[in-house]
Formats: structure tokens, sequence, C-alpha cells
């Protein structure tokens, strides 16, 4: 018998929907993208489940209560996070690995985090297709439905084809994988977790502050400390899970 195809995590409330197993092409498909886009390389995955939302400014706070967590830069959060339905920022890597942790969950690997923006669509530029705008994002600026210049409350725009919502804008998501410029010309083919070791961790998808290129799915550039907080980093969660 399959596995659902949404869940409730209970620990913290997210909903989460099911990525099935399957391959994909990974990297740049435009010769528009960064040489650590490339080479484009075949990757399968086994099936898991993805947080729909990015986790939210509540959510955390949830987590901080019960399990103490060493946390103190609100007046941060509050300043580009409106409130508890916004993503929740100014969370380091470790911060976020601390609260994947917490809820018996895990960050997702980089090739998982691009698998399931794409949302079964083959070679294109965005998680919608090869087009986006501000009806479909938020990102630098505003117009259409895009009516923040800095975080908007998840899922204010449509999910992709997985039911995940902001793949691309509202905040750059946390990957579990360390950084690797060189990483795609000697990825193995099966569930791929990254370089062994690193200085910087993968962020993915963009931000309220981003150019619409840094939205596209193939887009890596951005990387960071695993202890850097800032106004436009956030995060969701994965679980391994079989269909």
């Amino acid at each position: 018998m399959g596995k659902e195809e949404k869940i409730i995590w209970e620990q913290d409330g997210s909903e989460m929907v099911l990525i099935p197993s399957g391959s994909f092409e990974m990297g740049d498909h435009f010769d528009g993208g960064d040489d650590d886009e490339l080479p484009i390389h075949e990757v399968e995955l086994d099936a898991f489940y993805m947080d729909a939302y990015q986790v939210t400014v509540g959510q955390f706070k949830q987590f901080i209560e019960d399990s103490r967590y060493d946390y103190d830069d609100w007046d941060s959060v509050a300043e580009y996070s409106a409130g508890d339905g916004f993503p929740m920022v100014y969370v380091s890597w470790s911060d976020a690995t601390a609260y994947a942790k917490w809820t018996g969950r895990r960050l997702p690997t980089e090739a998982e985090w691009e698998y399931a923006a794409r949302g079964g669509l083959a070679g294109k530029r965005y998680p919608g297709g090869d087009h986006v705008s501000h009806d479909e994002a938020n990102y630098d600026g505003i117009g259409g439905k895009d009516k923040w210049s800095e975080c908007a409350p998840v899922g204010s725009f449509e999910a992709n084809e997985y039911g995940l919502y902001d793949m691309a804008g509202n905040v750059w998501e946390w990957c579990q994988d360390w950084y690797g410029s060189d990483y795609y010309s000697k990825s193995p083919a099966k569930n791929p977790s990254g370089p062994g070791t690193g200085s910087y961790r993968v962020l993915r998808g963009g931000s309220w502050a981003s150019t619409v290129d840094n939205l596209r799915v193939a887009y890596r550039r951005n990387h960071g400390s695993p202890a850097g907080r800032y106004a436009n980093y956030g995060f969701r969660c994965v679980v391994s899970g079989s269909n």
C-alpha cells in the first residue's frame, strides 16, 4: 500500500507532501548559469516528504520554548518577518539543523531540494516553468501579487506541481550539503549528499531581496557559513519516505 500524499508532522504541525522517487537532470539547462551549475547530470532519488511551507516564526518560537535552545535574535527577526505566519529568518544552518533534529527530521540535500523545486517539470528555469513574475514569487521589488518589500507570509503564492510553496523567493533555504563548486563533476548518481567536507553550506531558492536570476531552480552560487544569520535566510525540513 502506498504512502499518503500529504501528512501532518506531529511535533511541529507542519504539512508535508510526498515527493515521489524518480530521476531528473540536475543543473543549468540554458547556458545562462554559473560554472558550478554544470555539468548537467542525472540524479536518482528515493521518495521523501518535504514541508509544504517554509518553517515559520511561530513554529521556531515553539521550538525555543520546548527545547530551551539558545536563541536571542528576535528583534532582528521581527524587523523583516512580521509575525508568526511569516518565515523564520536570522536562522543559521546550525539553528535550522537543531530545529530539524528536534522535530525528528532533517534538512534536504541539495539534490532533493532542486528535484522538489522543479515539481516534476523537466529542464525549466523556475518552479512553475520558464518564466516568473511578482504574481508567482516574492523577490526584489514589488508588483502584481507581491506587495511585500521584505518577507511575505508563507504560502502567499501558488504552489508548484508537487504542492510546495515559496520554492522561489521569500527566503533562501538552507540545505544539508557542504558547498562544492566542482561537486557536479563527481556527484554520485543516486541520492547524492554533497562533499564530505567544506567551509560553507548550500542555500537555495532566492529571497525577497534577490534578482530574478537567483530564483532559478539550478542557481547555487549562494552559500554561507553554518553560523551565519541573515535577514533573508530560512529553511524547511524533509523526512525520508517511500511510495
